[in-house]
């Protein structure tokens, strides 16, 4: 527990409830509800919702493809967040495979204390999932042509 923090009854739990990289839809309510506390007085959620355009021009669809690894890579990065903030749970799920405009690509649900903490660990682990997490984006462009995204 923070030594500042005497709203609390007992220390932050910080467990990792759902990690995957899977080609199902993901649905931020059930990460939401998965995530579930009673020690929690905040539940963030966090969509990465497919847009139609980038750097001003069309997109269409999205591909994800990921690396054999990418599920232990994601499982190690959300455990670190979490070991790492004042969390009670976290939930991180990446599709992969095709996307449509409107889709989400990824769910993130975090259970906190307190909105700070959450939105804290909420923006962490996007942050740390983009950075980290090996899965590559193949952008479909409004005029039929198609172009691969941060594949450094």
């Amino acid at each position: 527990m923070s030594p500042h923090d005497s709203s609390r009854l007992a220390a932050p739990a910080r467990r990792v409830v759902v990690t995957d990289v899977t080609q199902a839809v993901v649905d931020v309510a059930a990460l939401a509800a998965a995530v579930a506390d009673a020690a929690a007085g905040a539940v963030v959620t966090f969509a990465g919702v497919v847009r139609d355009h980038d750097h001003g021009r069309a997109v269409t669809a999205l591909e994800y493809v990921a690396h054999p690894d990418a599920g232990r890579v994601l499982a190690r990065v959300v455990a670190a967040v979490a070991a790492d903030a004042p969390v009670d749970a976290v939930a991180v799920v990446h599709r992969v495979g095709p996307l449509e405009v409107g889709d989400c690509a990824l769910g993130v649900a975090v259970a906190a204390a307190h909105r700070q903490e959450a939105f804290a660990a909420a923006a962490r682990l996007v942050d740390e999932v983009k950075e980290h997490l090996p899965v590559w984006k193949r952008q479909v462009l409004g005029d039929g042509t198609h172009e691969w995204v941060n594949c450094a």
